[in-house]
């Protein structure tokens, strides 16, 4: 039945873009450190822009710090100069052999500025998600001309379309209220 087959592919679609919302909520600084702050930093390594997570070891040894350990030493100045030029306003220290990233506690106005970049974040995934329930009933709607589904086929796959662009459209909510939740908390 074609209609399952449009309906699980935009599903999984729907699916990927709540996974991309919640990667770019790792990026979202919080008071606590974290590495998903820089783990894809992109670094220049040798001509080639490398994410930071594959140049180096990242922990978090307590709340408030992130200590970055290059697997190649030398490239530690490529990694402090990302770091520089990236936009988290944090200072590097290094040592030589690591670099530690004091993260100092947010400002309200700062949590206020990262909770509407949260909801930005949220909005372009409900767009997305929508774009994604548009294509499914072009589709739909496509194959009911082509005579390969029936009106009531097409018109319940479109229905069921609807309730998969609601229930992730509802996650996204929820993702979103929670990773505010979280930026504003101090």
């Amino acid at each position: 039945m074609p209609t399952q087959k449009i309906i699980s592919e935009h599903k999984q679609l729907m699916e990927k873009a709540l996974e991309f919302l919640h990667s770019e909520f790792k990026t979202v600084r919080t008071g606590r450190a974290s590495t998903g702050l820089v783990e894809n930093l992109r670094v220049d390594y040798y001509g080639s822009p490398t994410p930071l997570k594959q140049l180096a070891t990242l922990s978090v040894p307590e709340s408030s710090m992130i200590v970055i350990k290059p697997f190649d030493p030398a490239s530690i100045k490529d990694i402090e100069k990302a770091i520089k030029n990236s936009d988290l306003s944090i200072a590097p220290m290094s040592d030589g052999k690591i670099i530690r990233l004091n993260v100092p506690p947010l400002s309200g106005e700062r949590r206020t500025q990262l909770a509407s970049q949260v909801k930005q974040l949220g909005e372009q995934a409900k767009i997305s998600i929508r774009n994604i329930r548009r294509d499914a009933n072009k589709k739909l709607d496509d194959a009911q001309k082509a005579k390969t589904l029936t009106e009531d086929d097409r018109d319940h796959g479109k229905k069921e379309i609807d309730e998969l662009t609601k229930q992730y459209t509802d996650k996204i909510d929820k993702a979103v209220k929670s990773k505010t939740d979280e930026v504003m908390e101090s």
